[in-house]
């Protein structure tokens, strides 16, 4: 499981990630249930970066990969074209979900927003890399 510590101390690496690219962004820690544990959105951040962080890591617990790593599979005439359809709340299939792993096992996932999709990704990557 992500302790809510851990969760603040990724939440920081990665906005110390974010300042040092001159972005502000939003960052969310969830669950493998993909319920959030903690969230923060750097001063000045996109007010969608909110939505767009925690968005892209259910989608990443969900599909158990880097939201990044699915976007060819999304694209017209691809196999999950429209699968966004078939679930109730929404999915996101850009870069900057990333699932947190422990031991092969699941345990949840990294959302971040605000910047453009390689840099959320980058910041997400930073902010993994402290749990």
């Amino acid at each position: 499981m992500i302790t809510l510590t851990a969760a603040q101390r990724a939440i920081e690496a990665g906005m110390r990630k974010g300042a040092e690219l001159g972005v502000a962004f939003t960052i969310s820690v969830v669950d493998a249930g993909a319920h959030l544990i903690a969230a923060a959105r750097a001063d000045g951040a996109a007010l969608a970066a909110v939505e767009t962080s925690r968005t892209k890591a259910r989608t990443s617990v969900l599909f158990v990969q880097a939201t990044k790593d699915l976007v060819p599979v999304v694209q017209p005439g691809a196999p999950l074209f429209d699968i966004d359809a078939a679930t109730r709340d929404p999915l996101a299939f850009v870069p900057g979900g990333i699932p947190v792993l422990r031991a092969g096992t699941l345990v949840g996932a990294v959302g971040v927003g605000g910047g453009p999709p390689d840099q959320d990704h980058e910041v997400a990557t930073a902010a993994l890399a402290a749990l």
